[in-house]
C-alpha cells in the first residue's frame, strides 16, 4: 500500500520513473525540468529515503569537505553525504513513512530541486577541482 501511495506521489508531481521494484522498495526517477537524474527512492518502512548521487570525489579534499558541511547548513530538508566507500557524494534524505502526504513528500523533491538550481556551479566545481589540501 505504502509503495502504491509513493508512486501516486511521483506520477503526481509529474516525474518520470525510470525503473521501479515493489519488491525490493525502490524507484529511480527524473525530472529534466528539475535537473534531477536517477533519484533513488527508498520505500523501506518505517522510513522514505531520497538519494542523489552527485559527483565522485577524486581524492580527500579538506575546503571540499567544509563548503559542504557548511552548505548543510542551509537546506532545509536533507543534505550533503559520501556513500560508505567515502567516494561519491549524495544528497540524502530520509522522511518518517508512517504519515507521509503529498506536501511532505514535495517538500523532499523541492528541497533537492532548489539545492541543484542554486549550488550547481559549486558542485560541478568541486567535481572537476579536486586536489589534496
Amino acid at each position: 500500500m505504502l509503495f502504491r501511495k509513493i508512486k501516486k506521489y511521483i506520477e503526481d508531481i509529474g516525474f518520470t520513473i525510470c525503473k521501479n521494484s515493489e519488491q525490493e522498495g525502490f524507484f529511480i526517477v527524473e525530472s529534466e525540468t528539475d535537473g534531477i537524474h536517477n533519484l533513488i527512492i527508498g520505500v523501506a518502512p518505517p522510513v522514505i529515503i531520497f538519494e542523489q548521487y552527485l559527483f565522485t570525489l577524486q581524492s580527500d579534499n579538506l575546503a571540499t569537505f567544509k563548503a559542504l558541511l557548511m552548505k548543510n547548513r542551509d537546506i532545509i530538508h536533507g543534505g550533503f553525504a559520501l556513500t560508505e566507500d567515502g567516494k561519491k557524494v549524495i544528497f540524502r534524505y530520509t522522511l518518517q513513512a508512517h504519515n507521509i502526504d503529498q506536501n511532505e513528500f514535495d517538500a523532499a523533491i523541492n528541497s533537492l530541486s532548489l539545492l541543484l538550481s542554486e549550488y550547481y556551479e559549486q558542485l560541478i566545481a568541486f567535481s572537476k577541482n579536486q586536489t589534496n589540501k
